[in-house]
């Protein structure tokens, strides 16, 4: 007898738990109405070609025509965008998105003389324009952005190459995340009792943290025997991803991916060093927590399938959607009326998609939108969906803060403070929880949560950036990425980073390839420096009140009004030091002391 759940399709999730996208546009056919209505701006931005520096006027009108440009756009991108994720079989959506995508790169390739003609423009002739427009000022900070680039910005026909290249720079993405969430197929995993439960890429970790270790071997031989499997048409899709990126960088006169990734958002290269340093340097504390993890649950051999499940029973506590909602909404109390306000106002307006359905994009994101945040999640009613839900809308909250202080030219803020609002949600919730009981059981499975999240977010996204090093260090000395080379790489990292109380399990070689933010440049380490920097700001809020919590939704409201470290600084975190990784990690120790003292005593 199956006990696999049935995954719905589409149409048959309740309009309730779906994200208001009509909001954006009541129909498709009114989506198309204003697409079409986009198509004459490649000639529109073709007007202001050649003449960007002959007057501080018609400079500030361009600016002003390409700020409104991006507010008309914005909602029919972001429209498309969501259609294509809630079922990624739909070939009607997937091809709304496409035409989406192409267009998209026709304004981008018909506005690129912006970048040379504005680096063209003389540092004297640019002061006097500020001076005969006053106005002009409102865009100092994007044209001296965009004048740090000048060494990095070609000619407007080579600018213009570059970016008619755009869509299919984005084909190993786009095949990567087709083949993961609408072809890929997984065999039903057999727990102890010889039930089926269904695996897909939005199941799977719920599968890991089962404590039917047979189920879990069994779901980790189904999803890896699946990936292993197209091994290497996996290793095609990221060596072309990996290679893609090399050649930007070469075009654009860096020497480096990793100098061209960080430089566009004004962060040194010395803080992805750094942290790769750090963590090195607190390796220590993670064999110390595997150790824990192999004792604690009286194993004679830690495998890979072992590391997500609770080391303590009674963590796989079932928390519906609506409990989870209000716990999330009690910890943001700190933040203030009106921060809580909005956030409980995101519920109630249905910003997000909340369940899992046939085709839908596994994982979790939430969309920025001048209209309002857009969620996706895959809530499966646990702790960990919980967690998910704070941490989404932490990114969602900096979007509409964003949005609702800074004009359109800043409100979008850059990667690397992407991820502080959303881990300083989660580690709110984690001591408003913590706060709420002195159960020592209960407790013990907040803790281990909590590990978890160091584990996951400091130590494997920076195995995860250090990987992203490696390999575009060999694309870049003229190396193909087989599935074989891909393979040792990762399997000596996770060798590393996790220690000799870890199993090697052969099936981990392949987990690269199941990585969407390999697609995305130089991503993940963020989510390290992101979660070391919420951990302090997390802790100031709570410890400095009411102006603490002022200068951390001042830092939310700042977008890209300034660099992504100025605004940290500001909320009262320093990252161009390694100290705020140091200390996180040191908190990591000092949790997994207490938890062995938890793990004794429970004996």
């Amino acid at each position: 007898m199956s006990n696999a759940k049935k995954i719905p399709a589409r149409n048959e999730v309740d309009k309730n738990v779906c994200w208001s996208i009509e909001d954006l546009f009541p129909s498709d056919q009114a989506w198309t109405e204003a697409f079409e209505a986009l198509k004459t701006l490649p000639e529109e931005i073709a007007v202001w070609q050649g003449r960007l520096g002959e007057s501080a006027r018609t400079l500030y009108d361009y600016l002003s025509f390409s700020e409104d440009l991006s507010v008309r756009v914005e909602p029919v991108s972001v429209y498309a965008f969501l259609r294509s994720d809630e079922d990624t079989a739909d070939a009607d959506h997937q091809a709304m998105y496409g035409q989406c995508m192409s267009l998209m790169v026709r304004i981008s390739s018909a506005a690129a003389f912006e970048g040379p003609e504005l680096a063209a423009i003389p540092q004297e002739t640019l002061d006097l324009f500020y001076t005969q427009v006053p106005e002009l000022e409102k865009y100092r900070r994007f044209l001296d952005r965009a004048r740090l680039e000048r060494d990095h910005i070609l000619s407007h026909r080579e600018e213009e190459l570059l970016a008619g290249a755009g869509e299919i720079a984005q084909a190993p993405g786009n095949i990567f995340q087709t083949l993961a969430d609408a072809d890929m197929k997984f065999p039903p995993a057999a727990d102890s009792q010889g039930g089926e439960h269904a695996v897909t890429n939005g199941t799977y970790i719920s599968l890991m943290e089962s404590a039917d270790r047979t189920l879990r071997k069994n779901a980790f031989a189904s999803l890896y025997g699946v990936y292993g499997g197209l091994r290497n048409t996996l290793a095609a899709a990221l060596n072309a991803e990996t290679r893609k990126n090399v050649f930007f960088a070469r075009a654009r006169k860096y020497p480096t991916a990793l100098a061209a990734a960080l430089g566009a958002s004004e962060v040194p290269e010395a803080v992805y060093h750094s942290l790769i340093d750090a963590v090195h340097n607190n390796l220590d504390k993670m064999y110390r927590y595997m150790a824990l993890r192999k004792r604690a649950l009286g194993l004679d051999e830690l495998h890979m399938y072992d590391i997500y499940t609770p080391i303590v029973p009674g963590g796989d506590e079932v928390i519906p959607f609506q409990r989870a909602r209000e716990e999330v909404l009690a910890s943001l109390q700190v933040l203030g009326e009106d921060y809580c306000r909005v956030a409980a106002q995101s519920f109630r307006q249905r910003w997000m998609d909340i369940y899992e359905n046939q085709g839908k994009r596994s994982g979790a994101y939430s969309a920025g939108c001048r209209t309002h945040p857009f969620l996706l999640l895959n809530h499966t009613d646990d702790l960990n969906s919980e967690f998910t839900l704070a941490h989404e809308l932490g990114h969602a909250m900096h979007s509409y803060l964003s949005n609702r202080h800074q004009p359109p030219v800043y409100a979008d803020y850059v990667l690397f403070v992407a991820e502080v609002a959303s881990t300083c949600n989660e580690a709110l919730l984690m001591y408003h929880l913590l706060g709420k009981t002195e159960d020592r059981k209960k407790r013990a499975v907040l803790i281990n949560y909590f590990l978890e999240q160091f584990r996951t977010t400091v130590y494997r996204q920076t195995m995860f950036a250090e990987f992203e090093l490696e390999t575009h260090r060999l694309a870049e000395a003229g190396e193909t990425l087989t599935a074989a080379r891909l393979c040792d790489i990762y399997s000596g990292l996770n060798r590393l980073y996790y220690g000799e109380d870890v199993a090697q399990d052969e099936e981990i070689a392949i987990e690269w390839g199941r990585i969407p933010h390999f697609y995305r440049r130089f991503y993940v380490y963020q989510y390290a420096t992101g979660f070391s920097a919420a951990m302090a700001l997390s802790r100031r809020i709570l410890e400095g009140g009411p102006e603490a919590a002022a200068d951390y939704l001042q830092f939310l409201r700042g977008g890209s009004s300034a660099d992504p470290l100025t605004l940290l600084k500001g909320a009262g975190v320093d990252l161009s030091t390694p100290k705020p990784v140091e200390d996180a990690l040191a908190l990591f120790g000092q949790l997994t002391e207490e938890m062995e003292g938890l793990v004794d005593a429970a004996r």
